[in-house]
């Protein structure tokens, strides 16, 4: 199984993932994380943030999530993955996906910037930063979505681990 979280920049992926990625693990679970800052430093170097090269990054995402999930491993994904076609591309082509929209307004995502993207972009440093000056589609009919300004991440975690246990 493939769990993608999608949702603009600290929004809280990363940390509900790797919420996830903790419980699961303990349990006897294969499970891995690809995060997706850790994967475009690995896998996709070399490329850069047009919308040609965002889509690429999901696709290798999707590609390796693939080869995991096909011997037994639960697959999380935490990558803003802006654009809804590439997504259904790379659900099309799991078995198993299940899409997790970790939701955020702007404005509470802006406060916990911790890398300083959104200041950056606003003050003029940087330009294509999504939710800003490039967009971001959110999920139609993701199978969970945590409002990261209404709930804990605690709550969260045990939303996206009580919709995965029956299939665990």
């Amino acid at each position: 199984m493939t769990v993608w979280f999608t949702g603009i920049s600290s929004a809280g992926k990363s940390t509900i993932s790797r919420g996830v990625y903790d419980a699961l693990l303990p349990r006897s679970r294969r499970v891995e994380l690809l995060d997706g800052d850790l994967v475009r430093e690995n896998l996709s170097k070399g490329l850069g943030f047009s919308r040609a090269d965002r889509d690429e990054n999901i696709r290798r995402i999707g590609f390796v999530a693939e080869l995991l999930a096909k011997h037994g491993v639960i697959v999380l994904v935490a990558a803003i993955s802006p654009y809804r076609a590439v997504r259904d591309e790379v659900r099309a082509r799991l078995a198993d996906f299940v899409e997790v929209y970790v939701n955020a307004p702007l404005s509470v995502a802006e406060q916990r910037d911790r890398k300083g993207i959104y200041r950056r972009c606003r003050a003029g440093e940087m330009h294509g930063v999504t939710g800003l000056d490039d967009p971001y589609e959110p999920p139609l009919t993701p199978e969970i979505e945590c409002h990261t300004d209404r709930e804990s991440p605690a709550e969260s975690i045990a939303r996206v681990l009580a919709f995965l246990e029956p299939r665990l």
